[in-house]
């Protein structure tokens, strides 16, 4: 780790904050990127064999479920949103009638297991796989910590392992088969990287920190929704996390890969790194809320100030790469595991 951090400070020294791209498919590519050229030659040959194409095209796919949606009469249909095309950029590999069908049941079979009441409709279950909400307090992921559950984002990524080894999906996940799996495993890993998909932050009416494990129970009205009810003037502070610098386009740099190639293994079995990496997550979130005061601005809404906003944005931009890399490498390493 040591020397990691060593190659990021040499790598970063003179990169300030850029302009930014939605995660939504460039960070997930990139992320594919990385990984496609980090497998052994076996776990390609499986790859290849099993999506028919790269991870990096397959990383953007759980989120190209999420314009599949529910319709009166019960059954499921993707609907391309007229407001927003630019979200099928990274869709159109996955239009084809089987595999709009793939997307259509996964939502269908993945809905009812479980709530998501954030928005106060039901979404489905399964937009409940991209994140967990542990309170910035704690310094590692444990089940016992209010923000996690059965259905969350390591569990998702533990449930895809199970299938890719040929083992039934754990309760409460429906995934169909290896296909499905990899397509998961190569977006959880990117969202498990992403701080603010891992560590919240809770807060009161005078925009203080709230400890829910201290207090047994979230309170819904400090429930800031992983930073998406957390403003930055006009801008989302989750969706400022959730971009990626510009400059990095939607494929692995070879800066990047050189970081990706510079990690040590991941200690342990395999089955426990999806929570050993997001007790990594969790501690780098600490940066990502460092310099950060907040202000409440409406029921259940904050705003946030930066003690030194240059300064936030150099670091924001560093963590962003660093976490890129990081994911990448362990999809890799992950895969490499699976078939040695």
């Amino acid at each position: 780790m040591r020397k990691m951090l060593v190659v990021l400070s040499l790598l970063f020294l003179s990169s300030g904050p850029t302009a930014a791209w939605a995660w939504g498919y460039q960070g997930h590519r990139v992320v594919g990127s990385i990984a496609d050229q980090m497998l052994n030659d076996r776990a390609k040959a499986q790859v290849a064999q099993i999506l028919g194409f790269e991870l990096r095209i397959a990383g953007p796919w759980a989120d190209c479920v999420k314009s599949v949606s529910r319709n009166d009469d019960g059954t499921f249909s993707y609907k391309e949103d007229p407001a927003h095309p630019e979200y099928e950029i990274p869709c159109t590999n996955f239009r084809t009638a089987t595999e709009q069908k793939r997307m259509e049941d996964y939502v269908a079979r993945n809905w009812t297991q479980c709530r998501y009441p954030a928005t106060g409709t039901e979404r489905g279950c399964h937009n409940t796989y991209h994140f967990d909400d542990v309170a910035i307090e704690r310094d590692h992921f444990d089940r016992q910590f209010l923000g996690t559950n059965d259905h969350d984002l390591v569990a998702a990524i533990s449930a895809a392992i199970a299938v890719l080894k040929g083992n039934p999906a754990p309760p409460p996940f429906s995934i169909a088969d290896q296909k499905e799996a990899l397509f998961m495993l190569a977006h959880f890993l990117g969202d498990l990287h992403q701080p603010l998909h891992v560590a919240a932050v809770y807060l009161d009416e005078h925009g203080d920190l709230v400890d829910p494990d201290a207090r047994h129970r979230i309170d819904p009205t400090t429930d800031t929704v992983g930073g998406n009810n957390i403003h930055d003037g006009h801008k989302v502070l989750h969706t400022e996390w959730d971009a990626i610098p510009e400059d990095l386009g939607d494929a692995a740099t070879p800066e990047l890969l050189a970081v990706a190639r510079s990690m040590a293994p991941t200690p342990g079995a395999p089955n426990d790194w999806p929570a050993t990496w997001a007790s990594d997550t969790i501690v780098v979130a600490h940066d990502a809320f460092a310099g950060t005061t907040f202000r409440q601005t409406s029921p259940e809404h904050w705003s946030v100030k930066f003690v030194d906003a240059h300064a936030y944005a150099d670091a924001e931009d560093k963590i962003k790469r660093q976490q890129l890399a990081k994911a990448g490498a362990r999809l890799a390493e992950l895969l490499n595991a699976i078939w040695p």
